[in-house]
């Protein structure tokens, strides 16, 4: 198998895991599992299985870990603080569908952002994708409702998930700035670390105002979940994929996750796909469909 070829099937299988994670996410708050402790745990859990494979790396490369701290510290707090923890705390009081679509609308703002901290040039069809992109996601959170829009009185899930999917455009973009002198599995293992030690605070805090966790049968099975396929699979796969083939083009596989993501919703919560999903998704379709213009070349 060709190097391309590798990085497109991690990264379906990213996008299938991810999406898994949606549907666990929203069954975690069906169970009453505090989200922020849910991903507390999710990340402490991964972190402890990596370690016996990545300690001796760490020690040997600790300059360049220390040297570079200050990125490490970012894509930490970018993926494990904000990004996982924000999409249980929406999934708590949004749809799944609501929610992947949003997701999906990443890669516009990987170019977007890109463009403006001047990492790559963007052009006019990018500009009028990200309009679009945008149009669709106020699409999602006002629900086509007049009401709803002069009073402001928007879901706070739908506006968390907004923080989400700018922290994982922020973290892939970061992510691709530069190679790093460490394999893929040490660079999870320190970007853990990083974002566990910002995520501490919340988990003790979250406790303290009354999210008690119920240790029960809900919870191991969501936590082996999360732990093993969203977590340590996924972003081992997604960071493999980003390297081989960089961050846009391996954006355009998230678009997988809405299709794969409301099917299961459906399915397993019996969701339902309202007019206003579909007014969202199609200027969503239309802004990144725009956008993915600059990228040629394709294998």
């Amino acid at each position: 198998m060709n190097k391309n070829n590798l990085a497109y099937l991690l990264l379906i299988l990213t996008t299938i895991f991810w999406s898994g994670n949606f549907i666990v996410g929203k069954a975690a708050s069906i169970y009453q599992i505090p989200p922020f402790t849910l991903n507390f745990y999710r990340w402490f859990f991964a972190g402890l299985i990596l370690l016996p494979f990545t300690y001796k790396e760490i020690i040997k490369k600790k300059k360049y870990i220390f040297d570079n701290i200050g990125l490490f510290i970012i894509l930490g707090i970018t993926s494990i603080t904000i990004f996982n923890s924000v999409v249980y705390y929406s999934l708590y009081y949004t749809q799944v569908i609501t929610g992947v679509l949003m997701i999906s609308t990443i890669p516009v703002w990987i170019i977007f952002i890109s463009s403006l901290l001047k990492i790559e040039k963007t052009n006019y069809y990018q500009i009028i994708g990200v309009i679009l992109s945008l149009i669709g996601v106020i699409s999602i959170i006002t629900k086509i409702d007049i009401e709803l829009i002069k009073n402001l009185d928007f879901n706070k899930g739908d506006v968390s998930m907004i923080i989400a999917m700018f922290s994982w455009a922020i973290f892939s973009i970061l992510l691709k700035k530069q190679k790093h002198k460490i394999s893929q599995i040490s660079l999870l293992q320190v970007i853990i670390v990083c974002g566990l030690l910002f995520l501490i605070p919340i988990y003790i805090g979250e406790f303290f105002l009354g999210s008690a966790l119920k240790l029960n049968k809900p919870f191991y099975l969501t936590l082996t979940y999360v732990v093993f396929f969203p977590g340590l699979l996924a972003f081992f796969f997604w960071i493999k994929g980003i390297s081989i083939i960089g961050a846009n083009r391996a954006g355009i596989f998230l678009h997988l996750m809405p299709i794969i993501g409301a099917i299961m919703a459906m399915v397993i919560f019996n969701e339902k796909f309202m007019y206003y999903h579909l007014l969202g998704a199609i200027f969503i379709i239309a802004g990144i469909t725009l956008s993915n213009k600059k990228i040629k070349n394709y294998d």
